[in-house]
């Protein structure tokens, strides 16, 4: 046989060979090494390539399972959302109106607006005080806080300027509104008061010094008649009573009430509730009980005992007195020390000092 004739053939003779031996291989029990696995496939891009399923040479055992593919690029990162814009703020609250003007001085402050930070409003205009009190000026109320934001609070309120005061009575405290009687707070050296006309001038400065100004006031004093004029009684130159002093209490219910009494140094008291020295227990000195009034125990006058009408410095001039405390020598209460009009006549119309006095005098509203 020929076998360098014809390449062709020659290869169609060797292959039935080789199918040949590899069957007797394989009926003869040996081993076959195991087929070739097929590539694996290319991973797609973004998730991982799925891996290659190769087939093995046929006739051969199954082949091991491709290599995995390889992974795909990871997918890129995703563009973040825009950032969302700012909210616009509340708009800032107006301004609140001030509060109205308060009672006797209490200002109250306006409402902060709604919205943004308020504004308080203005404090209130204080209110001037009642005459006659202390103003009751409160403290202005704070503005509200503003829904969204805190109010600033609002001022407070000017308090209302005190009220005048009242009339002066006693240790700086008011009299009495019923008084309508008192003992002389200042003195006289000597009976010389420039006539009853003085004296009731006397009398009425006093009373409006302690806010009584607006009634006519009398010194009770009496005169003689003279210069062709009728003789004057101090009873008739004052009301008609009940009589109260300058702390409410009562002297007497009438005139003659008041003429049948005695004094009383707990009542007998000045415009300003002061008690005048005299024989009573604990008081101060000198003794100044004796006060003018020229008049008997009836409240008519007494001829010879009136300083010559209230207007003589003479030594040998007198006037009669009457003791405010209703006392004598050693706190004796016996007639005539007891008697407030009429106790005794004075040392001398030139100095009313002597045997107790400082030429004060009483004074009673005019009728």
């Amino acid at each position: 046989m020929n076998l360098g004739g014809n390449t062709h053939q020659r290869r169609r003779m060797v292959l039935p060979i080789a199918i040949a031996l590899v069957a007797f291989a394989a009926g003869c029990g040996e081993d076959t090494p195991p087929g070739t696995g097929g590539a694996g496939g290319t991973g797609g891009a973004s998730a991982g390539g799925s891996a290659g399923s190769g087939t093995g040479a046929s006739g051969g055992q199954a082949g091991s399972g491709g290599a995995a593919g390889t992974g795909g690029t990871a997918g890129s990162t995703g563009t973040g959302g825009a950032a969302g814009s700012t909210g616009t703020g509340g708009t800032a609250g107006s301004t609140g109106t001030g509060g109205a003007a308060g009672s006797a001085g209490a200002g109250t402050a306006g409402k902060a607006g709604s919205g943004g930070a308020g504004t308080a409003g203005a404090a209130g205009t204080a209110g001037a005080g009642t005459a006659g009190a202390a103003g009751s000026g409160g403290a202005g109320t704070a503005g509200a806080a503003g829904s969204g934001g805190a109010g600033t609070a609002g001022a407070a309120g000017s308090a209302g300027s005190a009220g005048s005061s009242g009339a002066s009575g006693a240790d700086g405290g008011t009299s009495d509104p019923r008084m309508n009687f008192f003992v002389t707070s200042d003195v006289s050296k000597t009976g010389n008061l420039g006539g009853l006309t003085g004296a009731d001038a006397r009398c009425q400065r006093l009373a409006t010094a302690v806010g009584f100004g607006s009634k006519t006031w009398h010194a009770y004093l009496s005169a003689e008649a003279a210069d062709g004029g009728p003789a004057v009684n101090a009873r008739d130159r004052i009301g008609p009573g009940p009589y109260f002093n300058s702390k409410g209490a009562m002297l007497a219910a009438d005139s003659a009430a008041l003429h049948a009494r005695n004094g009383d140094a707990e009542l007998f008291v000045s415009e300003k509730g002061q008690k005048v020295n005299g024989q009573w227990t604990g008081s101060p000195t000198p003794n100044e009980h004796d006060v003018l009034t020229g008049s008997m125990g009836d409240g008519t006058v007494l001829a010879g005992q009136t300083c010559v009408n209230w207007t003589s410095e003479v030594m040998t001039n007198t006037a009669q007195v009457g003791h405010s405390d209703g006392l004598g020598p050693s706190m004796s209460s016996a007639p005539p020390y007891n008697s407030w009009n009429s106790s005794h006549a004075n040392g001398g119309c030139n100095d009313t000092a002597p045997k107790g006095g400082a030429g004060r005098l009483y004074c009673f509203m005019a009728p």
